[in-house]
């Protein structure tokens, strides 16, 4: 397992924060939307796509599934703390897509720091 996860551009959970970081970011395109839910969408569904192509180049980098555990929480609680809960295909997105990169980044924790001991070893 530590051989694939020192790899770069391998790890499949990675890849799924990727996907759903970008499918959170440009969900406004079909939803029906104001101008909050846009810009939380757009700006967390892109950092949460940006922190999983840095996982992705630098898999010894273990502080970034850290970050997409919380990217998803802030993705999950937006609805409430935004006001967008009246818009249902926007909120469930959030729901959604947040729990799901929550679950991610969780899963990806293990294998993190398994690259992170191997990187460390010379």
């Amino acid at each position: 397992m530590s051989e694939v996860s020192t790899r770069a551009w391998t790890r499949p959970y990675d890849w799924a924060e990727v996907v759903i970081g970008v499918v959170a970011a440009l969900s406004p395109l079909w939803l029906s939307t104001n101008t909050t839910m846009v810009w939380t969408m757009v700006v967390l569904g892109a950092l949460i796509a940006i922190d999983g192509l840095v996982s992705l180049a630098a898999p010894s980098m273990v502080y970034g599934e850290g970050v997409q555990i919380i990217l998803g929480a802030l993705l999950f609680i937006a609805p409430w703390v935004m006001g967008y809960t009246e818009f249902n295909g926007a909120s469930w997105t959030s729901w959604v897509a947040g729990a799901l990169t929550i679950i991610a980044g969780a899963a990806a924790m293990p294998e993190a720091n398994a690259a992170h001991r191997t990187a460390g070893q010379h």
